[in-house]
């Protein structure tokens, strides 16, 4: 079995890239989402690749799923029931957080309600100090009160956070045995989710796994159940937020993982895209259906964060560092109380969609803008496959562009420039609030909105450069095929940069490594597929945040005491002047988290061949519509087949590039050239 299948869910299209491992040969296919049962659409799309001959049952190895199960319960607040256990006095704990506020200019914004409310909040008298002692143990008879407790509570799972039991899990490990004996709930702790130091982020998301696990769980067996119907044999992984992929087994015990699946796999496939067109620093655009996510490439090297957030709950869990912002292709045109037109967040989705889809939508939005301008073909979406009815676009936007006193052409221009706008300040969230300037980076526009926006986008923040690769809107299908089987692991030790320090440190990284052994022999894994990371939470003494600093354990260990030392400081000291340009040489540095990364190394996704560049004029255009670039008058503007255009060729815009999955817009005075492996290279003129 050689073919392996990258699935991403979106919340207007599900994307399918096909790779057959043996030949290299690929194959791409969109259809439709079903939001209220994503497996429905990826059970049709693969009975479709099926049919068309573009798999062959039994023969996939591997299916890789990127999910927004997940993420779309949590935010629309469709999880389970759930009960939180916790240390005598600290029931409250989930509802107080940090002081910091939602927004911190605003005395009306509130932190969401929390997903437990006081009355499903328990206690236990027990207590674990801060050096792993238990000053209170936890008795026969306590265990049994709560397990009465719960019996009466109608819940579906059960989360546990005990305080340090990051440190000492004995408690936590009692509750969850005898819980399981005794209730019907899922049982989640916090010591197995995320066992690290930060209370209330631990147990936030502790709450958020149990929150997920009901629905994930149920979804995922159904799924894993239609893959092997369709072909007997094929596993199935889940894409993490890190952007590593997990078996459905371990997707089921931690959804939380899944938080932000899908963006993930998108960051991975800009980053293989990225490598194959020789750049080194980039800013992703993903521009979907509902939102649009954005994420800073530099030195061609992932950046993962600690401290997410999902639906305004925090969540502890090693993320790409990705930033979305309600900006999709269904993101729906609205008049506010103030008189003006506002763009998203919510959105029309799949079912009705746009009004254009003719499936039942009324409400204008950035689809139909792009219709009524030109910008897409009345031909539709899918290779002719969903037509666009252009009049109930212009029906959808004639009353916004009425309460705002203009053309409805003027109403499609200034949503736009709204949602380009919104895309904006979520790249300058990671780019210029983190010291770096855009200009300094080209823009990876992917999705099946990304390189409609891309230009406006790109000028608006003084980038030069725009790449679109070969199958924009299928990327994060593809970006799951990159992505590596991996387990992580981490161990909170407050460790001084010192004489001692390194005894301390390699001790911690032995231990992680010994599961991360563990693990290998249960995915049955040779040595020569195995990959070890490490990593060290850092900072310095007297500080709240920490860095997480790579290091080399090998030479971490065989490095004699004073080498040792001075590696973890330069290590330390160089990412801290790397990511704030400045570092205190005198500092006294301090490790608080060691961390271990498995991975396995599968079969790679190639690099892409190298085509002969062509010379020579371009293809003929295979059409001419109107188009508005601005409010004064449309542009006749040339249709190119994204399929006409060879490695070498160039386009002088004005110009619009089609292709089965996205269009492209090249802007007047725009130059694009078609790179040798066949990316779109979009030169952004004065």
């Amino acid at each position: 079995m050689t073919t392996i299948v990258g699935v991403d869910v979106g919340g207007t299209f599900t994307d399918f890239f096909v790779l057959d491992a043996r030949t290299g040969e690929s194959s791409v296919f969109k259809t439709p989402s079903t939001p209220a049962d994503p497996s429905v659409s990826i059970a049709a799309g693969l009975q479709t690749l099926l049919d068309r001959g573009a798999l062959v049952a039994g023969s996939i190895n591997r299916v890789a799923h990127g999910t927004t199960v997940g993420t779309n319960a949590l935010l629309e607040r469709k999880g389970a029931k759930v009960v939180l256990v916790v240390t005598r006095g600290f029931r409250d704990l989930l509802e107080i957080g940090r002081q910091t506020r939602p927004h911190l200019y605003s005395l009306q914004a509130d932190s969401p309600e929390p997903l437990v409310p006081r009355e499903r909040r328990l206690e236990v008298p027990e207590r674990v100090l801060a050096n792993g002692d238990v000053a209170h143990s936890l008795n026969s008879d306590d265990i049994q009160k709560l397990i009465a407790e719960l019996q009466d509570i109608d819940a579906e799972s059960v989360a546990v956070c005990l305080l340090f039991s990051f440190l000492n899990p004995v408690h936590e490990q009692r509750l969850k045995a005898a819980i399981e004996a005794a209730c019907t709930q899922r049982v989640s702790i916090s010591s197995e989710v995320q066992p690290e130091f930060r209370e209330y982020e631990r147990m936030s998301t502790t709450v958020l796994n149990s929150y997920l696990q009901p629905v994930m769980s149920g979804y995922l067996a159904k799924l894993e159940a239609t893959v092997q119907q369709l072909s007997p044999g094929a596993s199935l992984r889940i894409n993490q937020s890190s952007g590593g992929l997990m078996s459905a087994d371990q997707a089921a015990k931690f959804p939380v993982r899944t938080a932000l699946s899908g963006p993930a796999a998108g960051v991975v496939g800009a980053h293989y895209v990225m490598r194959s067109a020789g750049r080194s620093n980039v800013v992703t655009l993903d521009m979907g259906g509902t939102s649009a996510d954005v994420c800073l490439i530099r030195n061609q090297s992932l950046t993962l964060t600690y401290e997410g957030e999902v639906g305004g709950f925090p969540v502890r869990l090693p993320m790409v560092d990705v930033n979305a912002v309600g900006a999709g292709g269904g993101s729906i045109v609205w008049i506010d109380r103030d008189g003006l037109m506002k763009v998203g967040p919510v959105s029309a989705g799949a079912n009705p969609g746009p009004a254009c889809y003719g499936l039942g939508g009324m409400r204008p939005t950035v689809t139909d803008a792009n219709l009524i301008l030109g910008r897409l073909s009345p031909r539709g979406l899918l290779d002719g496959q969903l037509p666009l009815n252009q009049e109930a676009a212009r029906a959808a936007f004639q009353d916004v562009a009425s309460r705002v006193g203009t053309t409805v052409q003027r109403a499609a221009l200034g949503c736009l420039e709204i949602v380009v706008a919104n895309m904006a300040r979520a790249i300058r969230t990671v780019s210029v609030e983190r010291g770096h300037d855009p200009k300094g980076f080209a823009l990876l526009a992917f999705g099946g909105g990304g390189p409609l926006h891309a230009r406006a986008v790109a000028a608006s923040l003084g980038i030069g450069e725009i790449i679109v690769p070969p199958y924009p809107g299928i990327l994060c299908a593809q970006g799951l095929l990159a992505a590596r089987i991996s387990e992580a692991w981490v161990l909170t030790r407050r460790i001084e940069v010192g004489p001692q320090s390194q005894d301390l440190v390699v001790e911690a990284i032995a231990s992680l490594r010994q599961r991360a052994d563990a693990w290998f022999d249960d995915e049955n894994v040779a040595p020569s597929q195995r990959t070890i990371e490490t990593t060290l939470d850092m900072r310095y003494r007297g500080q709240n945040y920490e860095l997480s600093v790579p290091v080399d354990a090998d030479n971490l260990s065989s490095a004699s005491s004073k080498a040792a030392v001075e590696l973890l400081h330069q290590s330390f000291k160089s990412a801290h002047e790397r990511l704030y340009g400045t570092c205190d040489e005198e500092g006294t540095v301090e490790v608080v988290n060691v961390r271990v990364t498995a991975k396995i190394d599968g079969i790679p996704l190639r690099s892409p061949e190298r085509g002969r560049l062509h010379v020579g004029a371009p293809p003929e255009p295979k059409g001419v519509r109107e188009v508005y670039f601005d409010p004064s008058a449309p542009i006749d503007c040339p249709i190119f087949d994204r399929s006409d255009l060879l490695p070498g060729m160039g386009l002088q815009g004005p110009a619009i590039v089609e292709q089965i999955d996205t269009t492209t817009i090249i802007y007047p005075g725009d130059r694009l050239r078609v790179d040798e492996v066949s990316n779109l290279i979009i030169e952004v003129g004065a």
